[in-house]
């Protein structure tokens, strides 16, 4: 499996973000976009979700599954944590296992991985940050997809989730899958680096 992204343009709110960019992933590897504030690390990884248009350039994912496309075969972690604060901890994750369909695993063995089982009934709307960043990666492993694409995604964890985090992103790129991350931090597993140039 292989993503690939070539001459890519993006361009929001009538500004260039930036143009020209290449990049390539293969299964087993991750991929780190750095670069300042504002030059398009965001950007870039709502492009490969498919939640902006691109404006020039193409991305594609070779020797996935055909029938679906790459947006249906990746999990977009973002800055935001998309959850239901009304709803428990549990109801959240089931929520999304029955939205994404596809192969699923056990919400409860989820939650007991990223260690917040003791919070399953607990409403969401009483989460500490570092909890619902936990509850987020949880997502990623109860609804399986090959393509994960995180922003910043070891924000709001401490020292203890950011360790459990880098285990299961490394288990992930063992198992096949591909990792591409916006990040200011290291990532805490072997990364080749994407560089986004100065906004201007």
């Amino acid at each position: 499996m292989r993503l690939s992204g070539r001459g890519v343009r993006c361009v929001r709110g009538g500004r260039e973000v930036f143009s020209g960019l290449d990049f390539e992933a293969s299964n087993g590897e991750a991929l780190a976009v750095v670069g300042p504030n504002g030059a398009g690390k965001t950007s870039l990884l709502r492009l490969i979700a498919g939640l902006l248009a691109l404006a020039g350039g193409t991305i594609a994912l070779e020797g996935g599954e055909d029938e679906l496309t790459l947006a249906e075969q990746s999990h977009y972690l973002g800055h935001r944590d998309a959850l239901k604060p009304a709803l428990s901890v549990s109801e959240n994750l089931r929520f999304w296992r029955d939205f994404l369909g596809g192969a699923t695993s056990d919400p409860a063995e989820s939650l007991a991985i990223v260690e917040l089982d003791h919070a399953a009934r607990l409403p969401a709307a009483y989460l500490s940050a570092g909890q619902r960043r936990r509850l987020s990666i949880a997502r990623l492993l109860t609804v399986r997809r090959p393509v994960w694409l995180l922003d910043e995604p070891t924000n709001a964890l401490d020292t203890a989730g950011q360790k459990l985090f880098s285990t299961l992103m490394g288990d992930h790129l063992a198992r096949g899958g591909l990792i591409v991350a916006a990040t200011h931090t290291p990532l805490g597993i072997a990364a080749r680096s994407l560089r986004v140039g100065d906004a201007s």
